[in-house]
């Protein structure tokens, strides 16, 4: 008897024991997979990616990955849209599902898709480009468009009726919303319920808060910022967005193993390194890396690296970079404040929004390729002429637009009112989109000595040429031969010699005789 309990209690205690360690192995076999699976994704796409060795050059489909909310809406208006006709942007470039890349004149697409969209693409024959921004004010600039075009909806009694209004209006219309749009078609739907769940609660009628702490922290109007990035949503889309956008791997991906790898890389954030690395490599490899931060040196490059050779291949410009540098005689013109550096963000063509500060970018940009040669310099003034009135534009959209919820007034002075906790936390939840961003400084440091080296290389051509014209223009009014040219230069050189000691020889007398 006494034999059966004791096998009785071994047994009870080894799956005690088995029990116990369950979690520890579950938790060993989930990292265990996952590493396979994060470092399977990275070989395969380390030895499908070969390294072009001229990046430099443009090839014949210009692919400008446009992360959100880093001012790329005015490259595409201000730069883009001067040097490629309509009928060579690819159709449709923002709205994924009615993209059509076949179009046989396609040279452009200019989209918020994922690097895994290049799937679509002629890899072999796309340039890629893009720019980056400090992740920090990347997440401020996120909260703040997303509560920026869900409070235009705020016009309606209800959420109902704003839904059914946007039900109605949409498929009428053959313009790109920004409901149709990666992040926004998520963000936005989002935001917008939020801003009408918290007007029902306070009152309809009741315009001023009650609960503010600062822009960023009016709880009873608009989400507050620090509620904002610790929502499941903004884990899924909005942290570390540039490293998973620049690697393929955001939920709008058309690489179907993207959810696991995401979400390994959340699960275990030590793996995020396998994925950085990928990202990081994209960035070596693209034509041009911009910096928000750094517009104007980031414009004025942009013109030189792909507006010049854009214009170049379509036989429009008669390139002289030497004598045509952007004039700065007011650096104000080129540099977008980084708050409003994504003016007009889209077409906005939803109910109601032109009666609501919205701008048609038809109106107030338009397509100037064609008219003449077009130089960099010129191309460089177009574009600070467009950023004018995109400034503008955006200044009173977003006016209009928070007009329902006017005390999350947002502003840099704003900014500094939130908590540094907050802060830490977004540096923290951005820990891959950091470090991304220092190596894209490096990128634009490169990038800013390589043009530099090629205007000094661009001088000594130019007085080369000129020293030819020279020599041409005695050519040809006596044929040339070698010996011709060497007795002519040593003629013109013992004549200056005599010039000189006949001078020197003047002076000399003249005191003698004094």
């Amino acid at each position: 008897m006494a034999r059966p309990l004791r096998l009785g209690a071994l047994a009870l205690g080894l799956l005690a024991v088995s029990v116990a360690l369950l979690p520890l192995v579950s938790s060993n076999g989930g990292y265990t997979h996952c590493e396979g699976v994060v470092k399977g994704w990275a070989a395969s796409f380390a030895e499908r990616e070969e390294k072009d060795g001229d990046k430099l050059s443009l090839k014949d489909l210009l692919f400008f990955l446009h992360i959100p909310r880093t001012g790329g809406r005015t490259y595409f208006h201000c730069f883009l849209k001067k040097i490629y006709t309509n009928a060579q942007e690819c159709p449709r470039s923002y709205d994924k599902l009615r993209f059509d890349p076949s179009h046989p004149d396609c040279k452009l697409v200019v989209s918020h898709d994922d690097y895994s969209f290049i799937s679509k693409l002629p890899s072999e024959r796309t340039s890629v480009v893009t720019i980056l921004r400090n992740p920090v004010d990347r997440v401020f600039s996120t909260y703040e468009f997303s509560v920026e075009v869900g409070a235009r909806f705020l016009v309606h009694p209800n959420l109902t009726s704003a839904m059914i209004m946007t039900s109605r209006v949409l498929p009428k219309s053959r313009a790109v919303s920004t409901l149709d749009i990666w992040p926004w078609k998520y963000l936005v739907p989002w935001m917008r319920e939020d801003l009408f769940a918290r007007r029902d609660a306070r009152g309809i009628d009741k315009v001023r808060s009650s609960k503010r702490v600062n822009a960023y922290d009016v709880e009873d109007m608009v989400m507050p910022l620090h509620q904002y990035i610790n929502d499941p949503v903004a884990h899924e889309i909005i942290h570390n967005g540039a490293t998973f956008q620049i690697t393929g791997l955001t939920n709008n991906s058309y690489f179907n193993g993207a959810h696991e790898v995401r979400h390994c890389v959340r699960k275990h954030p030590d793996l995020g390194h396998f994925v950085l690395q990928v990202a990081k490599s994209r960035l070596d490899r693209m034509l041009y890396v911009g910096l928000t931060e750094d517009h104007e040196e980031s414009a004025r490059l942009f013109a030189h690296m792909v507006g010049a050779q854009v214009l170049s291949q379509s036989g429009t410009m008669n390139l002289d970079i030497n004598k045509d540098q952007p004039s700065r005689n007011d650096s104000r013109s080129s540099m977008l404040d980084p708050e409003d550096g994504e003016t007009n963000e889209h077409m906005n063509s939803t109910h109601g929004w032109q009666n609501n500060g919205a701008v048609n970018m038809t109106d107030t940009t338009k397509d100037d390729h064609g008219r003449g040669n077009m130089t960099v310099g010129k191309l460089m003034d177009a574009y600070e002429s467009c950023i004018s009135k995109l400034r503008k534009s955006q200044s009173n959209r977003r006016k209009m637009s928070l007009k329902k919820v006017e005390e999350a007034n947002f502003s840099k002075e704003a900014r500094r009112q939130v908590p540094e906790a907050v802060l830490e936390q977004i540096v923290s939840l951005n820990r891959l989109d950091m470090e991304l961003y220092e190596h894209a400084k490096k990128i634009f440091t490169q990038e800013h000595l390589m043009l530099k080296g090629q205007h000094s290389m661009d001088t000594q051509h130019t007085q080369l040429s000129d020293q030819k014209g020279w020599i041409d223009t005695v050519c040809n009014s006596w044929s040339c031969s070698p010996w011709k040219v060497v007795v002519f230069g040593l003629g013109v050189t013992v004549s200056i010699a005599f010039a000189t000691l006949a001078v020197t020889t003047r002076r000399r007398t003249f005191k003698l005789k004094v």
